[in-house]
């Protein structure tokens, strides 16, 4: 396996040399910096004592960790054996120590941190650690799913979740059938979806959670690319765990672009997209300490500051208008977005711009008011 060199925020680290990254023996994926990015900084804010990168390949997102953030033990696992023995390379490029071995599988790094690398199946791992981390991060190729059971016990009662799902088009309603068999959710097609997906993730990480009498509070949620993220405080205890399940509802959406979504167990009426969480998306004060952070630590993507000023402005409500879809089911031309935003702010209302389109708004305005917004734009033209 021939291997380059890369630096990515403060680490060095050594990657297969392949025309494509999924021909890479070992996975690693350049563009995936700013989710790293994100991470780092999210880590950096929780300040964890035990990190646990459950999902390593290069070991980049673990060794990251180990460097840019105050965690005091990370721990870094792969199922593939050319991962871990590259993970063994990388940590020893980074930290400058041999490791000592305390297992079959297991390497430890004894420096200013310490640093476990980890050769075994994810699952394994985390029932082996049971109520260990202080933040656990599960960043699989696809669903999370099959992971989550294990995660949420290995996971402190008042611990931090961070996963990634990359099943975009399982969650956003290309595979309808594969949704209601992983996620036991009916999706949305169309302008919601990307939106719609990161909540029926998020319910489906609640439902799991009540089982053992855990809440779920969103620090962070988010969609980009071609993945949603999402950052996720447990709470101990069976009323926090009914709380999280009382912020689950379901969506409807009729041919105008119209939308209404209610809070329930079961939907009262036919055509329910869902379940999905109906709660907040960040906790402002989490999102506005990340972006205190990120001007003051380096940062590997030029896109990441940015990124994470627009969630921070976002008004926290569900569901958005996009202006194009809306302008097409409705027979008129698509006005300037910062005017309608400006428009709906003048008759009194919040509104702003989202990070789940560059053509979509959020507002607490009603449907009528935010179609005649866009209708008095048509005018202006």
């Amino acid at each position: 396996m021939e291997l380059v060199e890369v630096r990515e925020g403060l680490a060095r680290i050594l990657v297969p040399k392949a025309e494509r990254i999924y021909d890479a023996p070992v996975f690693y994926n350049p563009v995936m910096a700013l989710n790293r990015d994100i991470s780092v900084l999210a880590v950096g804010v929780l300040k964890p004592g035990t990190v646990l990168d459950a999902l390593s390949a290069t070991g980049i997102r673990g060794i990251r960790y180990a460097l840019e953030t105050p965690a005091k033990e990370v721990w870094l696992n792969d199922i593939s054996e050319e991962a871990f023995n590259l993970i063994l390379k990388n940590v020893r490029l980074n930290i400058g120590i041999d490791g000592e071995r305390i297992g079959e599988k297991r390497v430890s790094f004894e420096g200013e941190k310490r640093i476990v690398a980890n050769h075994d199946d994810a699952n394994r791992l985390m029932a082996e650690k049971f109520r260990y981390f202080d933040f656990l991060d599960l960043d699989p190729f696809g669903s999370p799913l099959e992971f989550l059971d294990t995660a949420l016990r290995s996971v402190r009662r008042r611990g931090v979740l961070a996963l990634t799902a990359t099943d975009t088009g399982v969650l956003c309603g290309a595979y309808r059938n594969a949704c209601r068999r992983k996620y036991l959710a009916e999706p949305i097609r169309g302008e919601l979806c990307h939106e719609a997906g990161l909540r029926i993730l998020i319910g489906t990480v609640v439902r799991y959670a009540a089982k053992y009498d855990l809440g779920v509070e969103v620090l962070l949620a988010y969609y980009r690319d071609h993945y949603f993220r999402a950052f996720l405080r447990l709470k101990s205890g069976a009323r926090k765990a009914d709380e999280s399940l009382s912020n689950l509802g379901y969506l409807w959406q009729d041919e105008s672009g119209k939308f209404t979504y209610e809070q329930a167990f079961l939907p009262e009426k036919p055509k329910a997209y869902g379940p999905l969480w109906l709660g907040p998306l960040k906790e402002q004060g989490f999102v506005d300490d990340m972006l205190r952070r990120a001007n003051e630590y380096p940062i590997a993507h030029k896109k990441t500051l940015p990124f994470l000023e627009t969630i921070s402005r976002e008004l926290d409500v569900p569901f958005h208008y996009d202006t194009h879809a809306l302008a097409r089911k409705n027979n008129l031309q698509v006005g300037k977005l910062a005017d309608i935003i400006e428009t709906l702010r003048g008759k009194g209302y919040s509104a702003t711009r989202t990070h789940f389109s560059p053509m979509a708004l959020k507002t607490d305005a009603p449907f009528e008011e935010v179609l005649h917004a866009l209708k008095s734009q048509n005018r202006k033209v």
